[in-house]
């Protein structure tokens, strides 16, 4: 086992050195730690085009030259053309951009409980417009529900998640894409693809817009993008400037651009260095479901995450207790943390009961050692009950 070494000087002059063990981090889903080469872009991008990119002046052409660069790297790898990449502050603003543009067209909202805050708070927000699609057993959309919402009134727009954010489930994005385009031509179809970019296989094209945020593929926070066809129609959210088209106005970071287009590119081979971590994640959920955990989630996953119900136990706690032995994982999305109801994506698809007992693990660049660990201290921390 690998340990850091801090050294500190006595006052007799002598040095000590000890040895302490790293945090194993194995919340992913929630955040992942910045490239090197991220940093590295960004502290240079800081130095070089500390300029204002709607500067047509020398200085702004050099910042503008990194917010350029972030667009063509989320082009390339959504498949689309730069154009169509409008740049934004992160997931939320993409998908609530994109909501709001759709719903000014009127109709109806078809969504599910499954989806991001970002997600249901829109279709909360505009009350009997929003049709919320029933649920599998497994974790995924009902897609049989799917068509009878299509076929029940006006829709402006079907909203649906590529990768679950807390159970890892992939839903059946193609088939829905599909659906849509056959039932119900001209609708709106919003992929939330935020877990997606860089983890698996690209199943979202074909849809209206996509969204993406740069921290879940190892860039820095309060960047992301929303992808639109060229049939996409964007009302903006925010007004003010002509940044972005007018699509989104404020001056854009171009620091945060160069750590967005690093990591843009890094999640290019994503999906391969992912799928090596399938191995890790299944034997970590095979000792915990051995020792009596509840997997969340039948269907097909994404293969670095893993949400697990343990009875008798609180899930904040367990996340509180784990924390103590150096191992960090999530009881739910960060975007609800503070709140002291259970994940409503749980809820919806299991119980209160069970949601309230339940953890999120999600894995990355890990190692076996660290899934070594992580054993070792849910051991510890699963005896004292």
């Amino acid at each position: 086992m690998n340990f850091p070494v801090e050294s500190r000087e006595l006052a007799s002059g002598r040095e000590l050195s000890f040895a302490f063990p790293m945090p194993v981090y194995l919340d992913w889903n929630a955040t992942t730690p910045p490239l090197d080469e991220a940093l590295t872009a960004m502290l240079d991008a800081g130095r070089r085009a500390w300029g204002n990119p709607a500067s047509v002046h020398g200085a702004g052409r050099a910042a503008r030259s990194f917010v350029e660069d972030a667009r063509c790297a989320v082009a390339e790898l959504a498949s689309a053309d730069a154009r169509d990449v409008v740049l934004t502050s992160g997931g939320t603003e993409a998908n609530n951009l994109a909501l709001r543009s759709a719903l000014a067209r009127g109709g109806r909202l078809i969504t599910s409980r499954l989806e991001h805050p970002s997600v249901t708070r829109v279709a909360e927000s505009v009350g009997e417009r929003a049709r919320w699609l029933a649920l599998r057993d497994d974790g995924t959309v009902d897609l049989d529900d799917l068509e009878r919402a299509l076929g029940e009134g006006p829709a402006c727009c079907v909203a649906l998640q590529s990768v679950n954010h807390e159970t890892g489930v992939m839903q059946p994005i193609a088939e829905a894409i599909a659906i849509v385009h056959t039932k119900a031509p001209g609708v709106w179809i919003h992929v939330d693809a935020i877990q997606a970019w860089g983890r698996v296989q690209d199943a979202t094209l074909g849809a209206t817009s996509r969204s993406l945020a740069a921290h879940k593929l190892r860039g820095p926070k309060g960047v992301g993008a929303l992808v639109l066809s060229q049939r996409a129609k964007v009302v903006p959210v925010l007004l003010g400037g002509a940044q972005e088209r007018g699509l989104r106005p404020g001056t854009v970071d171009p620091v945060a651009c160069a750590g967005l287009a690093v990591a843009a590119r890094h999640a290019l081979e994503g999906p391969s260095r992912y799928a090596a971590v399938a191995r890790l994640r299944d034997r970590l959920e095979g000792v915990l479901v051995a020792k009596g955990a509840l997997r969340n989630g039948s269907g097909p996953r994404a293969p670095h995450v893993s949400n697990l119900a343990f009875p008798g136990w609180s899930g904040p706690e367990l996340v509180a207790a784990l924390d103590l032995e150096g191992v960090y994982v999530s009881s739910g999305s960060a975007c609800s943390a503070g709140t002291l109801e259970p994940s409503p994506v749980l809820a919806a698809l299991v119980g209160m009961e069970r949601a309230a007992s339940s953890v999120r693990v999600s894995l990355g660049d890990t190692t076996d050692v660290e899934v070594d660990r992580a054993l070792e201290a849910f051991e510890v921390v699963l005896g004292r009950s």
